[in-house]
């Protein structure tokens, strides 16, 4: 098995091994992954944190050592917070990145991918925080736009919103909304819910299609056009600026 990291800002991960093919999702720069199937021009990878697969170009990642990938995977990881930033080499070169990626090995400002070392200066998520801190985070993707398969505040999905949200404050969600709606623990009502909690919606199929974060109130955050706040109720989400529902409340789980 070889492995891989990301060594640039925000790379493509796409259903077939083409630049026109659909993007899945995206790497963050730092993110390790097994590499699966190496072709010429593209590698199929499966990430270390959620296990999702897809195809990335070989020009936008660093291959590591099998002991290097085991080590990032034993240690507790460590994310930039701050929306947009930058890493510096040992060259002086500048690196852009954006909130969650990964610093692997990060001490006193300095981190590591592979052999190449970095150095970042500003403020980071690093451990488990309370589920209060959920919101705060939440709130830092507000007025994202939407993006299919995006993962950062220039562009996200609204399962990569709720991934997102959680893995900064120390907790692992899957990738899709029906993925995610396997985890946790169903409740029965509304009212049962604290801030923090998921509600899922379906499709006339009974597919799950959709994700958000419960707030106070009666209120969800959730990725629709953008990262907004709507109203909650036992029907679904209630737009204020459609005046009607978009979407029909499947069931809401309480992940911690």
């Amino acid at each position: 098995m070889l492995y891989g990291i990301c060594n640039i800002s925000i790379v493509p991960l796409r259903l077939e091994e083409s630049d026109k093919s659909e993007m899945i999702s995206q790497v963050l720069f730092g993110e390790h992954f097994e590499i699966i199937e190496k072709q010429k021009s593209w590698t199929k990878i499966r990430l270390a944190f959620d296990k999702f697969e897809g195809f990335i170009d070989n020009k936008q990642y660093l291959e590591i050592t099998e002991e290097n990938y085991i080590q990032i995977n034993n240690k507790t990881i460590t994310y930039a917070a701050e929306i947009v930033d930058f890493v510096t080499d040992e060259q002086n070169e500048l690196t852009t990145i954006a909130i969650g990626s990964q610093l692997p090995f990060f001490t006193e400002g300095k981190l590591r991918l592979g052999s190449n070392k970095y150095r970042y200066d500003n403020s980071v998520f690093h451990g488990i925080s309370s589920k209060s801190d959920l919101l705060k985070t939440a709130f830092t993707y507000l007025n994202a736009p939407f993006l299919w398969g995006g993962k950062t505040p220039f562009g996200i999905d609204c399962s990569g919103f709720t991934q997102m949200v959680y893995k900064l404050c120390g907790y692992q969600l899957l990738r899709d909304a029906k993925q995610q709606a396997t985890q946790g623990e169903v409740l029965s009502f509304i009212e049962e819910s604290e801030p923090g909690d998921l509600a899922f919606f379906d499709n006339e199929e009974g597919e799950i299609i959709h994700v958000g974060i419960i707030l106070n109130d009666y209120h969800i955050i959730h990725a629709h056009g953008k990262v907004r706040i709507d109203s909650l109720d036992h029907s679904g989400i209630f737009n204020s600026d459609l005046q009607k529902h978009t979407h029909k409340l499947r069931v809401i789980k309480k992940i911690i």
